[in-house]
């Protein structure tokens, strides 16, 4: 179907002027792309979800009938805004009369809001083009826009479509999972499953979980250091830990707070709290135990402390850290699998000793020539952490933590090499955030890490324990290729 225009008469409404008219060219940026030689359109995928709004190109259909901008204004303001064609809210938004973002609430239509801000950004970004051709590439049809609306995306305007492939299947602690791996990348699907596939001839991989504790930590101020030394020294007692964790329960039913160790800088005084957050990666749920906390610690004891942030990057949230390198966030894992001599020789085509060499020289001293302080001591933990998150629903900026990652290849007398990968600070859960979107739903299913009946906190432990799995393989796999000279 070729690219719709459309000449129509647009009733123009000024503050100073009487009404008058003005041709303009409205453009058809939401119909199918047909253009010669592009083999994309945007055609109705199967999502299992069909909106009733399918296109508002009628609405932009006899636009000499188009009511005043004052008639669409009083329509608007007495909630009959879904009343109005899709050109007359259009209007509305251009002049500021209705935010772009509120579209969906004033609608009550979350596709047509999204048709709507489409044609807004159209307009906007290349007003005298006609094919407005890049829009024509991003898909926006047949997709439940309710599952993201004021939870995981504001001005919504589409969806970007990512490969989505399975490395595997990989035996992690008895059970054989593929692993959803969302990428760009050409090869790394392919050569994680080979990792997998010497894995799994080794008998699999063990994990341990060795930490769980999400954190948050405020920063709050004091009129001098005294003060602040007084608030530290009642934090850090018996009685100021009790009042915390009760504090911290009163906010949730599905975490608990573990401990909190303060610091001082100056007058300034950090509170690092520690927290179980069941399966939920757990940020939200620290953030509203930890402003609880302060806040009941400044009415009750210390009326003259001022809170100067819910987050004062002790955390540390989404920055390169030492302290989670160091003592944790999230998931504390530990992956570790034995190869065989055979299994290095037949798989990976490489033997223990080439491959501890390599490992030392690139993945310890290259990185620390480098400068890799903290968590970089690894081949390319976070191409398989960022590939598994993003088929899963979790934080793609979590990986700048979650891909701290030490790897370890130590080869035996016998020929045969230990290998392991030691990731203390995972974040991710297995509710929450875009884990309920359908496709990272049904990949949770997939993994065995939505199942009902397990205890608080395991399926999204089980997701962190597959994670390091995974991570292993690739490692072994790359640092394979770098040994015998075949990437």
């Amino acid at each position: 179907m070729a690219t719709h225009i459309e000449v129509a008469e647009n009733m123009l409404v000024s503050e100073s002027k009487p009404l008058v008219t003005e041709r303009i060219e409205e453009i058809d940026v939401l119909s199918p792309c047909s253009t010669p030689g592009n083999e994309y359109t945007d055609a109705p995928v199967d999502s299992g979800y069909v909106s009733d709004y399918t296109s508002s190109d009628d609405s932009f259909k006899g636009l000499h009938e188009r009511r005043s901008q004052d008639e669409c204004l009083r329509m608007h303001i007495t909630g009959q805004t879904s009343l109005l064609n899709d050109a007359e809210i259009l209007a509305l938004v251009q002049k500021g009369n209705i935010p772009a973002y509120s579209l969906e609430s004033a609608l009550q239509d979350h596709a047509r809001a999204v048709g709507i801000r489409r044609r807004l950004v159209a307009q906007a970004s290349n007003p005298d083009e006609v094919e407005q051709s890049f829009l024509h590439n991003l898909p926006w049809q047949q997709y439940d826009y309710t599952k993201i609306h004021g939870r995981c995306a504001e001005n919504v305007i589409g969806y970007t479509q990512v490969p989505l492939g399975v490395a595997g299947p990989l035996l992690v602690d008895g059970r054989e999972v593929f692993i959803p791996m969302s990428t760009t990348e050409g090869t790394l699907i392919a050569s994680t499953s080979r990792g997998c596939k010497a894995l799994n001839a080794a008998g699999g991989v063990a994990t341990e979980i060795t930490g769980d504790a999400m954190t948050r930590a405020p920063v709050v101020h004091f009129d001098n250091t005294k003060q602040a030394a007084a608030a530290k020294r009642f934090l850090d007692s018996v009685e100021g830990q009790a009042m915390m964790k009760e504090t911290f329960g009163t906010t949730t039913g599905h975490g608990a707070l573990l401990d909190c160790t303060t610091r001082i800088a100056g007058r300034h005084l950090y509170l690092r709290f520690r927290a179980r957050s069941g399966d939920a990666m757990g940020m939200n749920m620290l953030s509203k135990g930890s402003e609880a906390i302060v806040r009941r610690f400044k009415a009750e004891y210390f009326p003259q402390m001022r809170i100067i942030s819910l987050s004062g990057n002790l955390c540390t949230d989404k920055k390169p850290a030492a302290i989670n390198w160091i003592e944790g966030r999230g998931k504390s894992v530990v992956a570790e699998t034995r190869l065989t001599p055979e299994v290095l020789s037949s798989v990976l085509k490489t033997s223990a000793d080439a491959l501890q060499e390599l490992n030392i020289a690139k993945n310890y001293v290259g990185s620390a020539l480098a400068g890799m302080a903290t968590g970089g001591f690894n081949a390319h933990a976070a191409n398989i952490v960022t590939a598994v998150f993003l088929a899963t629903g979790q934080d793609p900026a979590q990986v700048v933590t979650s891909s701290n990652c030490l790897t370890m290849m130590e080869a035996s007398p016998d020929g045969s090499l230990l290998a392991t990968v030691t990731m203390p600070s995972v974040e991710v859960g297995t509710v929450g955030g875009g884990t309920h979107l359908p496709a990272q739903s049904a990949m949770l299913d997939m993994l065995g890490c939505r199942r009902r009946g397990l205890p608080d906190g395991e399926n999204a432990s089980n997701l962190a324990r597959i994670v390091a799995a995974a991570v292993l393989a690739g490692e072994l796999s790359l640092c394979s290729a770098l040994a015998s000279g075949d990437l």
